[in-house]
C-alpha cells in the first residue's frame, strides 16, 4: 500500500467518523449516508437525510430560519451532491436518485432589495416558496435553481442554468433562464 493509499484511506475513516457523530444532530439520517469534509451545516437538526446520500466536500446545507415546521431541507435516498449549496426556510426536497453536479445552488427564499439605505443581506426575505427536484432528475454544473421551482422526475438540466420556473419530467432544459430544449424518450 502506498503512502496516497494510505492518505486516502485515512481520510475516507475521518469523514465516516465524522458522518455518524454528526448524524445525530440531524432532523434523521440514513445509515448508509456520508458527509465528506469539509462541509457546513447550519440548522441541520431541521435537515432530513435519506440513505446511501453522499454529501460531498465543500458542500454547505443551510437554514438560517424557520418560515415552517421542519424539517425544511429534505434529501431523499441515494442523492449524490457535491460542493452543493442549499438554503432553505421553507422547504427544499428533492427526491431519490437525484444527481447534482459541482457547484449547484437551490434555495426556497430570496432577499429583497429595496431598501436603498440597508445591505441587501440585511433586508427581509421577499420569496419564500417550496423547492421540489423529483426522482432521477440531474442538475449540470453550476446550476442555480430558484424559490417555487419544481424540476420534474428524469429531468436533465445544462450546466450554468439559472431555472427559475418549472422543467417538466422526462426533458432537457438549459440556459439562464432555462427553457425545455427537448423531450426525453
Amino acid at each position: 500500500m502506498s503512502t496516497l493509499d494510505l492518505l486516502i484511506s485515512a481520510q475516507r475513516g475521518r469523514d465516516l467518523v465524522f458522518s455518524k457523530l454528526a448524524a445525530r444532530g440531524f432532523a434523521s439520517f440514513g445509515s448508509s449516508s456520508r458527509i465528506l469534509l469539509p462541509t457546513r451545516l447550519s440548522g441541520a437538526q431541521h435537515i432530513a437525510v435519506g440513505d446511501r446520500v453522499l454529501i460531498g466536500a465543500g458542500s454547505w446545507l443551510i437554514v438560517p430560519e424557520q418560515k415552517s415546521p421542519g424539517p425544511n431541507i429534505i434529501i431523499g435516498d441515494r442523492v449524490r451532491m457535491n460542493q452543493t449549496s442549499i438554503s432553505g426556510v421553507h422547504r427544499v426536497e428533492i427526491e431519490e436518485g437525484v444527481a447534482l453536479a459541482r457547484g449547484c445552488y437551490i434555495s426556497d427564499h430570496s432577499h429583497g432589495f429595496d431598501d436603498p439605505d440597508r445591505f441587501v443581506r440585511d433586508q427581509p426575505l421577499s420569496r419564500v416558496a417550496p423547492v421540489h427536484i423529483r426522482r432521477g432528475a440531474w442538475l449540470g454544473h453550476n446550476c442555480v435553481v430558484l424559490p417555487g421551482v419544481t424540476i420534474g422526475a428524469g429531468a436533465v438540466v445544462g450546466a450554468n442554468s439559472v431555472v427559475t420556473s418549472d422543467i417538466p419530467d422526462r426533458t432537457v432544459a438549459a440556459g439562464a433562464p432555462a427553457r425545455v430544449l427537448r423531450e426525453l424518450p
